[in-house]
């Protein structure tokens, strides 16, 4: 007979079974896909520290250091450990109130309760001394080593950038970017981040219960050494940099110089500047906001942003295109009768010798004569119609450099622009244009930016007869001449090489002769050419142009100035540029009362 109750033995192992499967399969989740008991066993004795690379050191040409890293301190804290600390001695040793204190801590545990983020960035030596014997005081604390960059010759803020905290953006987009981490935001610090940053590594530490290092986990053995970044050298001249914003201060403006041989840039000016170690450190921030509220811009680079009509600089490129479309030779001439009129438009022109042949149209710089050369350009037969002739035009302007952008190692460059067709068939209607309707481009004017790098290059083009490499900022990259394909290719313009000489023969002249409009710059012993030029600003005085290389044959040197504001070329860019020239070509300047003229004048205060 069966026992009474005896099949509730099976109800019991049934329960029993049920937990113990309950139980397993808790236990496998904790084990297998729950991490958070895990991290927080792992962390009650290890800690995770990313060692982070030194950044490469940045050089000029001649091998200065522009560039280097200082050791710098990051307080991290991982939330669920920072129990029971002193909270006001920690405020104290950081110097912030406890609501800073608090608002820290609450960003800290959204990012992750269990992981490490920054609690207190780029903390200076002394403070790190400080906190580093206490912090056995404040658990869940602990110190990263990081570097903060130095600028041992306070030049170049614009061309050198700055390095800033990455955004979330770029954390989603790069991996290898956690927050908290830094990031090339401007300069070459940017275009060059990939080099510069080097590689992470890893240390994985023992810790005791007062958060204090008790060596490597398992002697190293899942540890990961750092690599540093490759150190870069650029083709700038620091000497020639220095004086560059010596020159320029209390003015607004740039200068470009580039080597014509190589396109390498040997100084790139924009003012006003500032002390690219005024965004380093704890500082930057406040810094920076300083620096963007300031209204004569100084964070704007001009060298790169800044786009102008080029006024006269511009005849030389009409008249070397007049030449290749076989409507100037050297003995061509035009009437000037103090400017070229057309029914009842007028280009006005100053007073000088009528009728002028090519070269002496650049050394007297006459209007009517670029605005008849310019409508023989467009209007040539057998063009089928103005557009047409246009559109050659332009494109004979675009090989030049001139109104797109040459997508070199320099970031935030601008393009400029030349007009289209498409743009005045708007302007004016379909057909409803001629020559004379856009007659501003001739000389300079109407609708034409550029910017002062491409008008720098557009000297360096004259200078070689006709082709030039893209203007870049780095020679190496480490101890490597590895420099981007890019840069070391040839680009011809669409004018042939015989053409440019009756141009620089002109521009020599304007330089060397008496009745030359840049015969305030010449130079003793070197035989420079240039071309003045004066851009119309609708707002007030208009800007100072001049472009020019050195020597004549074999140059050295090409050379942008602009100064706004400051009235005809001669006045300001001229003598700013012949002592550029002057300072690279012997390394001193001779011209002390020139020199001490242009540093002394000031046309901020003015304008």
């Amino acid at each position: 007979m069966k026992a009474p109750y005896s099949d509730r033995k099976y109800v019991i192992y049934i329960i029993f079974i049920s937990i113990g499967i309950i139980l397993g399969f808790r236990l496998i989740y904790l084990q297998l896909m729950d991490s958070s008991y895990k991290v927080s066993a792992d962390k009650n004795v290890l800690r995770y520290n990313t060692e982070f690379p030194a950044r490469g050191l940045i050089y000029d040409r001649n091998g200065k250091l522009l560039v280097y890293n200082e050791a710098a301190y990051d307080l991290m804290v991982i939330p669920k450990y920072a129990k029971n600390i002193d909270t006001l001695g920690l405020c104290q040793l950081l110097g912030i109130d406890k609501a800073t204190f608090i608002e820290k801590m609450k960003k800290a545990s959204i990012y992750s309760s269990y992981s490490e983020s920054i609690f207190e960035k780029q903390i200076s030596k002394e403070v790190y001394g400080f906190i580093q014997e206490k912090l056995y005081k404040f658990p869940g604390f602990f110190v990263q080593a990081r570097t903060l960059r130095k600028y041992p010759i306070p030049i170049a803020a614009h061309t050198l950038g700055y390095i800033g905290e990455v955004s979330p953006e770029k954390t989603l987009e790069d991996k290898y970017y956690k927050p908290g981490d830094y990031i090339g935001i401007s300069g070459i610090e940017k275009s060059y981040e990939a080099e510069l940053r080097g590689k992470k590594g890893l240390k994985v530490m023992m810790v005791d219960v007062f958060n204090r290092e008790k060596g490597n986990f398992a002697g190293g053995k899942f540890d990961s050494a750092s690599i540093a970044g490759k150190d870069l050298y650029t083709s700038l001249d620091a000497d020639l940099q220095t004086y560059g914003e010596y020159l320029m201060k209390n003015k607004r403006g740039s200068i470009v110089a580039i080597e014509p041989e190589t396109g390498e840039i040997l100084t790139l000016v924009s003012s006003p500047t500032y002390n690219p170690n005024l965004l380093t450190g704890r500082i930057r921030s406040k810094n920076y906001m300083t620096l963007i509220e300031d209204k004569l811009k100084p964070l704007f680079n001009r060298a790169l942003m800044a786009q102008y009509p080029p006024g006269s600089t511009f005849k030389l490129v009409n008249a070397l295109i007049g030449e290749q479309e076989k409507v100037l030779v050297s003995s061509t001439r035009f009437p000037c009768s103090l400017g070229f009129h057309f029914g009842k438009l007028t280009v006005k022109c100053h007073a000088h010798g009528s009728p002028l042949d090519l070269e002496q149209s650049i050394v007297q710089s006459c209007n009517a004569y670029y605005c008849y050369a310019f409508k023989a350009i467009v209007e040539k037969r057998p063009f089928i119609s103005t557009k047409a002739g246009f559109n050659k035009w332009r494109n004979h302007v675009l090989s030049f450099g001139l109104g797109e952008k040459f997508h070199n190692d320099l970031p935030n460059e601008l393009s400029g622009n030349i007009p289209t067709s498409d743009y005045y068939d708007k302007y004016h209607g379909k057909n409803r244009w001629r020559a004379v309707s856009v007659i501003s481009l001739s000389i300079g004017q109407g609708e034409i930016g550029i910017t002062p790098l491409q008008l720098a290059n557009l000297a360096a083009i004259i200078a070689n007869r006709g082709w030039y490499y893209i203007p870049h900022i780095v020679k190496a990259i480490g101890k490597k001449n590895n420099l981007n394909q890019r840069f070391i290719i040839k680009k011809n313009t669409t004018v042939e090489a015989q053409y440019f000489e009756p141009v620089v023969n002109a521009m020599n002249k304007v330089v060397q002769s008496a009745s030359g409009t840049g015969f305030g710059g010449k130079l003793e012993n070197v035989s420079m050419c240039g071309k003045t030029g004066t851009a119309q600003n609708p707002h007030g005085k208009n800007h100072s142009l001049f472009i020019a290389f050195a020597p004549k044959d074999n140059p050295k040197i090409a050379i942008s100035v602009i100064v706004e504001n400051a009235g005809y070329g001669s006045e300001w860019a001229v003598p700013i540029a012949s002592l550029m020239i002057e300072k690279y070509l012997f390394g001193k300047v001779k011209r002390k009362d020139l020199e001490q003229k242009m540093i002394t004048g000031n046309l901020i205060s003015s304008n």
